[in-house]
């Protein structure tokens, strides 16, 4: 309990408690929770009277709060009056105006008088912005909060085309649908002219009704920007080859939809191939959970042919049916945002960059800022390649103005003035140059980490992506995590596969704080390094029950300290050297990392281990060494083996304890 919820308990000011507690020195920093000694000191010292009011808590009373922002925002936020705020503000010995910015620690101490309880904003989620009061001042608002039709005036607003994803495994279809799109609905009209492919273009459908497409190449692309927050897409369209059925990846995409809360559209493809089995598809898509219209779910499906053209119209009267049940609108008469979808280096431009503006209407001249790059529109182009003066809400446009290649899925918002803009600019590149210093120190999130804090009750989800060597091993690992039950912490499996972890899998355990565990695989040097640079940790298991009770160990909080292997290096035996009163040991060259002395090795013969144990001598000529780099011959004993072959091979590893 901190020092103003126990001020407000007790009824008295924040100021009398805490010079109460430091005359008795009980507490030194004032914002710290305090100690229960002090605590019951101040209880037993201002015990509240029967005519004391007393603020009843309020417990579904919740407001997320950025760092900073103006006492009218806060009132706002808290439904009462700014004057209100002010008072409170008053009484703590702080004079402010309504228009005047104040921090996250004092907002939180207003909000609590209030009866709120209030959350910071997720640091990838803070954006700075232009006060409303356009005095140059800068307030921070989250991602949501910026693209939000609260605070829009409900007159101003007008309708808006539907954003749409297409999603699918490989080979599905999905480029040969939004090919099959664009003739017959973007170059119908065009004497031979050839779509420019800028990320994402807007069609009409036979009825005259827009639709906007973004481009990506798959989902991975897809999970990236959402990764960087950016929920630009209204629909998915999920493409499955009715020859082939649920693949892997359209089960990642299933996954990358249901995480980015946006509805999907089943589109079974490739309907006129004679082996198509559009029944199979469908019960394939139950067992993911993906219920279709035509087996009683509440999913649209569209059956459709990309090559003979059969089902397209359909597929778009499905997607404007379905964006008419969501109300999409936008305020028009607003300074423009949007977010980046695609930004490059071009000959004679310079860096440009593809922008969906999702409301406001863009213009030639106007100010602008993404991320920490800020500039003025030089010139606007839609998706046929024409130069256009402006960009109305849903429209993908390519800016020319940019001082740097931009990053998708950075936020695009256009200011009053170039002051404003070199001002939220030189904001983000600190906070950017404050995150790469920091990058190299920030631990991973381990296993270990998810159970100490499921153990002190601060996490209740465990989120998992599951990797296997074969179909059928990793339905019995699936189905052996769902055997464990946990009365606080909750199992997801947020991802799961056959083969060896990709940087999909990586990435989407990165979004979703998981851990990755793989049943049956090896570890390679590249993606042990991939997992490194994304900050996720990756656990190898051979045995199913090790799996199983290490998840529900970090689950109840109770894992107990083991060891883990540490990859060191490769060595390749030439020939086994006979040496008196030591036995057999393996003439060995060291191929990649290093050895060593008192280490651990797994032999391999034929790539199938047959030994796994301890090394007890490392020589190098007749010279006992500690450890020997790439490149070099040395001499390798190990414990209770001496029966090496030239040509055996051998992975070297450390024993790494691991504790809570």
């Amino acid at each position: 309990m901190k020092a103003h919820e126990l001020a407000r308990e007790l009824g008295i000011s924040q100021k009398e408690l805490v010079n109460f507690l430091q005359q008795r020195r009980l507490t030194r920093n004032t914002a710290a929770p305090l100690a229960p000694g002090a605590i019951e000191a101040a209880r037993s010292a201002f015990k509240p009277t029967a005519v004391t009011p007393k603020i009843e808590t309020n417990g579904d009373r919740r407001a997320t709060l950025p760092p900073t922002l103006s006492v009218k925002e806060l009132a706002e936020k808290l439904n009462v009056s700014p004057v209100e705020v002010i008072k409170k503000l008053m009484a703590s010995k702080i004079l402010v105006t309504i228009n005047q910015v104040i921090d996250f620690a004092t907002a939180e101490i207003v909000a609590d008088e209030f009866g709120y309880t209030v959350e910071p904003v997720a640091s990838e989620d803070v954006v700075a912005v232009e006060s409303a009061e356009g005095e140059g001042d800068l307030v921070t608002t989250s991602r949501e909060a910026l693209f939000s039709l609260a605070n829009e005036d409900p007159t101003k607003l007008k309708p808006r085309p539907p954003i749409v994803t297409v999603l699918g495994h490989v080979d599905h279809g999905k480029t040969s649908i939004l090919d099959s799109i664009r003739q017959t609905r973007v170059a119908a009209g065009e004497a031979g002219g050839i779509t420019q492919r800028i990320g994402a273009y807007k069609i009409e459908t036979a009825d005259g009704h827009p639709v906007v497409f973004i481009d990506t190449p798959g989902h991975e692309a897809f999970t990236a920007m959402r990764a960087r927050g950016a929920q630009v897409t209204d629909l998915v369209v999920l493409v499955v080859a009715a020859d082939d059925g649920v693949m892997p990846q359209t089960v990642e995409a299933i996954h990358h939809a249901r995480a980015a809360k946006v509805p999907i559209i089943v589109a079974i493809n490739k309907i006129d191939k004679d082996n198509a089995n559009v029944d199979r598809v469908h019960q394939q898509l139950a067992e993911q959970g993906i219920v279709t219209r035509h087996y009683g779910g509440e999913h649209e499906c569209v059956h459709l042919s990309a090559k003979t053209g059969k089902g397209i119209d359909d597929l778009l009267t499905t997607i404007v049916l379905s964006s008419d049940i969501l109300e999409l609108k936008a305020n028009p008469d607003r300074n423009a945002i949007g977010t980046i979808v695609d930004a490059h280096l071009e000959r004679g431009r310079g860096p440009v960059a593809t922008v969906l503006v999702q409301a406001g209407t863009l213009k030639v001249g106007d100010d602008f800022v993404c991320g920490h790059i800020y500039g003025r529109v030089r010139a606007l182009a839609d998706d046929r390649s024409r130069s256009v003066t402006e960009a109305p809400p849903a429209t993908p446009v390519v800016v020319s103005g940019l001082s740097e290649v931009a990053q998708a899925g950075d936020i695009f918002q256009v200011v009053g003035s170039e002051k404003a803009a070199r001002q939220i600019a030189l904001t983000k590149l600190t906070e950017k140059r404050a995150q790469e210093a920091a990058r190299d120190v920030t631990p991973r999130i381990t296993l270990e980490d998810l159970a100490r804090r499921a153990k002190e009750g601060e996490v209740k989800e465990l989120s998992l992506v599951v990797k296997a060597d074969a179909q059928g091993a990793l339905e019995a690992v699936l189905a052996a995590l769902q055997k464990i039950e946990d009365p606080v912490v909750a199992i997801k499996i947020v991802g799961q596969g056959v083969g060896a972890v990709s940087d999909s899998d990586l990435l989407l355990a990165g979004v979703s704080n998981a851990i990755i565990v793989c049943f049956n695989l090896k570890p390679t040097p590249s993606s042990t390094a991939a997992a490194e640079r994304a900050k996720v940790e990756v656990r190898y298991y051979d045995v199913i029950y090790k799996l199983t009770e290490d998840v529900e160990r970090a689950a109840k909080g109770l894992r107990e300290p083991t060891y883990r292997q540490i990859r060191e290096g490769r060595v390749e035996v030439i020939t086994p050297i006979k040496i008196p009163r030591t036995g057999v040991i393996a003439g060995s060259r060291v191929v990649e990392g290093k050895v060593s002395r008192g280490g651990w090795v797994k032999l391999f013969r034929a790539r199938e281990m047959i030994h796994e144990g301890r090394i007890n001598s490392l020589k190098h000529f007749k010279e006992d060494v500690r450890e020997m780099p790439a490149g070099q011959e040395c001499g390798i004993g190990l414990e209770s083996w001496e029966d090496f072959q030239p040509g055996d091979s051998m992975e070297t590893y450390r024993l790494e304890r691991e504790e809570i």
